[in-house]
C-alpha cells in the first residue's frame, strides 16, 4: 500500500493507494493515521479513491482509526469511495457512521463549516 500525506489547511488528507487487508494496508494505515494524531492533527481525511478492495481486517481498522480520531477530539471522512468499499460499508451499515464525500472540495468545504 502507498500512503501520501498532505495538508490543506488545517486538514490533513492521507491518500490510500492499494487494498486495505490483513497483514496489508491496514498496519500502513494505522501508521500513518497515528503519525497525524500524535503531531496534534486533529481533522483527518481518507482519500479511497485508489483502494480497489478492504476485507474485513481493513473494516475494522477503519473503525478502528475513526474511534482513535474521535477519542481524541477530532473529526474523521471518507472521500471518494470505489463501488466495492461502498458495498462493503453498505452492507456492514457503516454508511451511516461515516461521513462520505465525493470530492476534495466538497471534503474541504464540509470540513470547514
Amino acid at each position: 500500500m502507498n500512503i501520501v500525506e498532505r495538508r490543506v489547511g488545517d486538514i490533513t488528507i492521507i491518500d490510500l493507494q492499494g487494498n486495505i487487508m490483513f497483514e496489508d494496508g491496514d498496519i500502513e494505515l494505522r501508521g500513518a493515521v497515528t503519525r497525524v494524531l500524535d503531531a496534534g492533527h486533529k481533522k483527518v481525511i481518507l482519500n479511497m479513491a485508489e483502494v480497489p478492495y478492504m476485507d474485513s481486517a481493513g473494516l475494522s481498522e477503519l473503525v478502528r482509526t475513526f474511534v482513535a480520531i474521535n477519542k481524541r477530539g477530532g473529526r474523521m471522512a471518507l472521500l471518494d469511495l470505489t463501488r466495492k468499499v461502498n458495498d462493503l460499508l453498505t452492507i456492514a451499515k457503516l454508511l451511516t457512521v461515516f461521513e462520505t464525500f465525493d470530492s476534495e472540495a466538497e471534503a474541504v468545504k464540509g470540513f470547514s463549516s
